[in-house]
């Protein structure tokens, strides 16, 4: 059985990723996080080979949900 190291990100890191975004802002299993980030409700980018949740645009997606659109 082998064991996975989990890196720590700085507390000034910007960006984080879809698992975690998922499991923190949704309460989302690992696969749901990254369904969601394939539908659009997770907004993401791709740095090279990793795919990134912005913490910015996470947290203002989920203050305009429930907004009446104008």
């Amino acid at each position: 059985m082998s064991t996975q190291r989990r890196r720590r990100l700085p507390a000034d890191c910007l960006t984080m990723t879809v698992p975690e975004a998922g499991r923190r802002y949704l309460g989302l299993t690992r696969n749901g996080s990254y369904e969601a980030a394939k539908r659009g409700d997770l907004p993401t980018i791709r740095i090279g080979k990793l795919l990134r949740v912005p913490i910015a645009a996470m947290e203002r997606k989920l203050a305009e949900a429930g907004r009446k659109p104008a």
